[in-house]
């Protein structure tokens, strides 16, 4: 269960470090630009420990799904970006082919 405690923690860091990439306006703010690179130093970091337990395939996955998911809430509720059907939808899928890996797949470590 540490493993995916450590796996939640890389996705809110590099939800973090989005989010911070956003507001460092292209690497023109220094402090959003320094929060960037700490939160995905540290996101790598945790990856990199939960590697050790659970495959790449299905840690990129579980990270990155879930990453983007996070990362269009964050869009919508704090810089106010919408979100049409269709990414929705798409939104749907991700979180249910996250699911679906983690409930049915023998490759998940768990």
């Amino acid at each position: 269960m540490a493993t995916y405690a450590m796996l939640a923690l890389a996705i809110v860091a590099e939800v973090a470090g989005s989010s911070f990439l956003k507001a460092s306006d292209g690497f023109t703010r220094l402090w959003p630009s320094l929060a960037v690179v700490g939160f995905y130093l540290v996101s790598f970091y945790l990856l990199a420990m939960v590697l050790k337990v659970i495959p790449l395939g299905v840690t990129y996955a579980i990270w990155s799904g879930l990453g983007i998911v996070a990362t269009a809430l964050v869009g919508l509720w704090i810089f106010r970006q919408s979100l049409d059907l269709a990414a929705m939808a798409g939104i749907g899928l991700i979180l249910a082919g996250v699911l679906v890996m983690n409930l049915f797949s023998k490759s998940t470590g768990h």
